[in-house]
């Protein structure tokens, strides 16, 4: 970031966030940004420039991620509270237990990375779309390499199909030219994020979007389009074009948790065939009257989209799932396999 001072809107501050302060809070605190999270201090975003900020205190750094607005007592700069936020995406953490990381929070636009080769998978694409539309983050699909290949376009009309209003841009991540139609996206008091699987160019884009060659990139291997991921902290980057952008390896990792009602806005097309089936509990699989299985007989619907659809929906209830409710399921399951097998003897 430049030394140049920055006013609150810059930082991503908007009406949103002001309507939560009450008067006191107004005369007393001041509002910053969670720009980094180290594991015992937190960089922050103010109108003045970075600063470093210590948890202490009942304040625990899993409260907290990228992305918040915090609230600082302006007399001893200690933590008020953190602001309600517009957005935010988090995982389950490693483990069996069922705690939640925060990866990313205050996040205006989803851009899901992919490119222009054997890398481009639908299903890969279904996944970070429904976690936009659940978290209600505008997804834009970026397809990268789109110089390397002779039909990019054929690859954006197949990222738009995927889900309806949702738009695609076909791109070369190196040229500043080429992202043009992304600006729009990363203005001022804008904020970005990144997802895609590695060696597509996310590295690259950021380098370009942010003017900072600086940020490492590593070579792809020409056998299968493969990379390795080179980001390896969760911070927010100044953008060019004067917003923020956030490229963390947490985002590879994000869970289908409570986010039904995400996935059937990505498969909107399947949820309304299901509500012209004959039965209301129809599993679209051989029962009569089932509308889903009608379009997939008349070529309405590609059969391999109903697949993708019932695989998200399982994850999703499964992760949803307590431990003490799987163990439950699993105990029942076995005591029905025990009693529907009959009992051998003389061995």
């Amino acid at each position: 970031m430049t030394e140049t001072k920055m006013t609150l809107a810059d930082l991503g501050w908007s009406a949103f966030f002001q309507s939560q302060l009450d008067l006191a809070e107004i005369e007393t605190c001041r509002p910053v940004r969670v720009q980094a999270v180290h594991r015992d201090a937190l960089d922050i975003l103010t109108v003045g420039g970075v600063e470093r900020l210590e948890l202490t205190g009942s304040a625990q750094m899993s409260d907290v991620t990228v992305g918040d607005w915090l609230l600082l007592g302006v007399d001893d700069g200690r933590l008020r509270r953190v602001l309600q936020r517009k957005s935010l995406f988090k995982r389950r953490a490693a483990g069996t237990g069922r705690a939640v990381q925060l990866i990313a929070a205050n996040v205006d636009t989803l851009f899901i990375v992919s490119s222009c080769n054997q890398d481009f998978n639908p299903a890969r694409l279904e996944r970070y779309l429904a976690l936009a539309r659940e978290t209600e983050v505008m997804p834009i699909v970026v397809l990268t390499k789109a110089d390397e290949c002779a039909a990019p376009e054929d690859y954006r009309h197949r990222a738009e199909a995927l889900a309806s209003g949702l738009l695609a841009e076909t791109v070369d991540a190196r040229d500043p030219a080429a992202l043009e139609g992304l600006k729009s996206w990363c203005g001022p008091g804008q904020t970005v994020a990144l997802v895609g699987s590695s060696g597509v160019g996310k590295s690259t884009m950021v380098n370009t979007l942010t003017g900072d060659a600086g940020l490492s990139t590593q070579a792809v291997r020409a056998d299968d389009d493969k990379g390795r991921h080179t980001t390896t902290g969760r911070a927010l980057h100044r953008l060019a074009a004067g917003g923020w952008l956030l490229d963390t390896p947490g985002m590879r990792e994000l869970q289908m948790v409570d986010a039904a009602a995400g996935i059937d806005a990505v498969f909107e097309d399947i949820v309304a065939l299901s509500a012209s089936c004959r039965f209301a509990d129809c599993r679209h699989e051989t029962e009569p009257g089932c509308a889903v299985q009608a379009a997939i007989a008349d070529g309405t619907l590609d059969g391999t989209r109903l697949q993708r659809y019932r695989k998200l929906m399982s994850e999703e209830r499964y992760n949803r799932e307590s431990i003490a409710e799987r163990r439950a399921r699993d105990r029942a399951f076995g005591r029905m396999v025990s009693t529907a097998t009959p009992t051998v003897y003389g061995r």
